[in-house]
């Protein structure tokens, strides 16, 4: 074959290729077998290879390319990628179209849409090509994942068809589909490995892989559902989702048609009960105004659109059996049982295992071993037991046993409240390997070259024993290890060396001491602006320090009264550690007084600011942050997609919610 004849066949493989695709992925109309299109795409690869410089740019062989990264970077959205208002009631759905109506002067059709569990996507096309794909990040600012977009082959990077817009914005889900995140638990648990915790986590871990190969091995796939207003020049959102198909986008063709509010709400009803027969996950229903027109004169708010809400379905549960129950360790000596459950199907995953938190859950709930029991997902991830079904069969008769002993290291457990502890935390396997995943994670000393795959392998090798162990880690040790290359081991290297600028307060959190989390950590620090100062305090200078009770302050003065912890501490401040306040980049003074004396709690997502700038700005001005509602909170500063369960407390105690505009005006 000569050249012009290999430019010949290429670019007719290549049309073929992708045409075949678009009716796998789109259409949903394959026309040949996975062998015969496996054929044709090795034949595309070979001929590529022998005139490299005529493989097109849309060639379905290019998906993935290049070296894996060593990071993203971030863009702006052209336009804020805002939440949706959301419901959970048919009320709620009719006043939202109250409110239209009233802005509007009259009725408008609707379009609903069923809302993919997935992780939103913003891709532009430039002359019809692929050019950039960001995450949702904060709604103003994500991370550039155009590789890894690429590399999932039901999303187009050339444009089928005529007439799309020299540049285009469109807006869609990632997801993986059910039978393929169960075949990959499968596998996963064949190699005796952690299995995925659900589809949702599973396709945003994915994107943010630096290495697009592995991220086609995963088998993603997309829906797109959303385009710049201004360029949707053909009125509607159900033309709009037509014509999007014909120019190769998939979209989910499931909605209920434009029709008025009751053809909506027929439409959720129905979809209640079908959405198990979906071979994808849902949370919802999306209910859109249809017409962009009418969009535009609805405008929308600092958090959301005034022209559409999402629909949430309730929580659901499902019947199975308790076949045992486990004992785990944690990072705090704290051992709680976890249901083993017969494997139920329950909201998009197959569940197997349940929290039972403590022993007083257990017998709250009147568990025995054997018992049919009732499990829902908390907050739609987090499976737990609500109770004993007695409708189907008799119950269990063997009562669920709390050890005296630590199943790991055998030491004798002691009830502190609620909660049994192994107080052997220098010789507990668990406790030690917990420490040391609590002292890398990202609010504390950021070490993310360092994972619990990774501890876990330095820990079984020895060479790390304690959090000081690791500023003593050599690259040659690190890149003889199993599975650890040179650049591996130079990234754990370098992002030891970095975490030495990570101010007190951080350091002070990583260190561990019970009950000393983020907030109490940060009041320490201001309180004691040296570890020396910290650890020379007695209980009632602790106790003087605001939000620091009993517990905290005894927790504090035996840690510092252990000779093993004040060693740790010679070793860190010799590694370099920052152990006085002043030195980190987020140690700064306060800009006023104006918050003093004001409580805040911060829930959801903002425009302008990271939740965590929000938080020190309240602290800069004078006022605290605490961690839940009560009686004493003055505000919830409330963002796009803050917590139902807090907006719902905050009306129950009349705590005044606060935008993040009002709060701008308060401070300024």
């Amino acid at each position: 074959m000569n050249e012009e004849q290999a430019l010949h066949r290429i670019l007719a493989l290549t049309r073929e290729l992708n045409d075949h695709n678009y009716r796998y992925y789109v259409l949903d109309r394959p026309i040949i077998s996975d062998q015969q299109f496996d054929d044709l795409l090795s034949e595309l690869t070979g001929l590529e290879h022998g005139w490299p410089h005529h493989a097109q740019l849309d060639s379905p062989t290019r998906r993935v390319g290049g070296q894996p990264l060593d990071g993203f970077d971030s863009a702006i959205h052209a336009t804020p990628m805002l939440s949706l208002g959301n419901t959970y009631s048919e009320s709620e759905l009719r006043d939202f179209d109250q409110r239209v109506q009233k802005i509007l002067g009259r009725t408008t059709p609707y379009l609903a849409e069923l809302k993919i569990d997935g992780v939103a996507i913003s891709l532009t096309y430039e002359n019809g090509v692929l050019v950039q794909a960001i995450t949702r990040g904060d709604g103003t600012r994500g991370d550039v994942v155009t590789a890894n977009i690429r590399a999932i082959p039901s999303i187009p990077i050339q444009l089928r068809g005529l007439n799309w817009p020299q540049k285009m914005e469109v807006r869609g889900e990632v997801f993986i589909r059910r039978e393929k995140f169960e075949e990959l638990n499968r596998r996963r648990q064949e190699n005796g490995e952690e299995v995925y915790a659900n589809p949702r986590n599973f396709a945003s871990g994915s994107l943010k892989l630096l290495d697009a190969t592995e991220v086609k091995r995963r088998g993603l796939d997309a829906y797109f559902y959303a385009w710049n207003q201004e360029q949707a020049s053909l009125g509607d959102q159900e033309a709009m989702l037509k014509k999007a198909i014909d120019w190769g986008f998939p979209v989910c063709t499931h909605n209920s048609g434009a029709g008025d509010l009751e053809q909506v709400l027929g439409f959720i009803r129905s979809w209640q009960s079908k959405r198990e027969t979906l071979d994808f996950d849902i949370d919802g229903i999306v209910v859109k105004v249809n017409s962009y027109s009418d969009r535009e004169e609805l405008g929308h708010t600092a958090k959301a659109p005034r022209w559409a809400i999402a629909y949430k379905y309730k929580t659901q549960a499902a019947s199975t059996q308790l076949i045992s129950v486990d004992f785990q360790v944690g990072r705090t000596g704290a051992v709680t049982p976890v249901a083993n459950l017969a494997p139920v199907w329950l909201g998009g995953t197959t569940v197997k295992r349940a929290s039972l938190y403590n022993e007083g859950e257990i017998e709250r709930l009147g568990l025995r071993l054997n018992d049919r029991v009732w499990v829902e997902k908390g907050g739609e991830i987090i499976p737990k037991i609500t109770g004993v079904d007695t409708t189907k069969g008799e119950r269990g008769h063997l009562a669920i046993q709390f050890p005296l002993h630590c199943p790991s290291c055998d030491a004798p457990l002691q009830r502190i409240d609620a909660l049994h502890y192994c107080l052997n935390s220098k010789n507990c396997p668990p406790q030690q390997l917990g420490l040391l995943e609590h002292f890398v994670a990202r609010k504390a000393m950021d070490l993310n070259s360092l994972g619990k795959e990774t501890l876990e392998l330095l820990w079984q090798q020895g060479l790390v024993r304690n959090p000081a162990d690791l500023y003593d880690l050599q690259h040659d040790a690190l890149s003889s290890l199993e599975r650890m290359g040179k650049k591996s081991a130079q990234l754990i290297i370098d992002g030891l060396a970095d975490s030495r600028a990570v101010p007190y307060h951080r350091v002070l959190f990583a260190l561990g001491i019970r009950h000393v989390g983020e907030t109490i950590a940060k009041n320490l620090a201001k309180h004691f602006p040296s570890i020396e100062l910290l650890a020379a305090a007695s209980l009632q200078e602790l106790l003087n320090v605001h939000d620091i009770g009993e517990k905290i302050a005894e927790q504090v003065v035996g840690w510092f009264s252990d000779p093993d912890h004040a060693r740790l501490l010679e070793r860190l401040k010799q590694f370099g550690l920052q152990f006085t306040s002043g030195l980190g980049s987020e140690q700064q003074p306060n800009h006023s007084q104006k918050l003093l004396g004001l409580s805040f709690v911060v829930s959801g997502v903002f425009e302008r600011h990271e939740r965590e700038q929000l938080k020190m700005l309240i602290e800069q001005h004078g006022g605290r942050v605490a961690a839940s509602l009560s009686g004493k909170t003055n505000y919830l500063l409330s963002g796009s997609d803050a917590g139902p369960s807090k907006l719902e407390k905050a009306k129950q105690l009349h705590v005044p919610l606060l935008t993040e505009t009002e709060f701008e005006q308060l401070i300024a």
